[in-house]
């Protein structure tokens, strides 16, 4: 059995929360949480840790030279240098409107990287 010690990131409160992973990598127990979000953020970081990813993509063809853009939901942890490989070999072409996916479905996640505002 192993024990990780978290500070939980859920809600403002930071709570230091102790997690029992069993020898087959299974959640045993979640102590030191005071609210739900953080027994559900502690099973998830311990099993299958995600992150949004926030970072810029060139932009052609426009006044911008780069546009701001974010996963439009949490990816593997595991896999965000390799979608930092893909992002950075890609380019948008002017104009990029907010909300504007730029990559679609990046390594097969199902996860698109959309545009957080505009480049004219």
């Amino acid at each position: 059995m192993e024990k990780r010690e978290l500070v939980c990131v859920a809600c403002p409160l930071g709570c230091r929360i102790t997690v029992e992973i069993g020898d087959d990598k299974s959640v045993l127990s979640v102590t030191g949480n005071t609210c739900k979000r953080g027994e559900e953020y502690a099973k998830t970081e311990c099993t299958s840790p995600t992150r949004m990813l926030t970072t810029t993509v060139k932009v052609t063809g426009g006044k911008a030279v780069v546009v701001p853009v974010k996963s439009a939901s949490p990816l593997p942890k595991g896999l965000l240098m390799d979608c930092m490989k893909v992002i950075n070999k890609a380019s948008a072409a002017a104009p990029v409107k907010i909300g504007d996916t730029v990559i679609s479905d990046i390594l097969g996640t199902g996860v698109d990287i959309i545009a957080t505002n505009n480049a004219e």
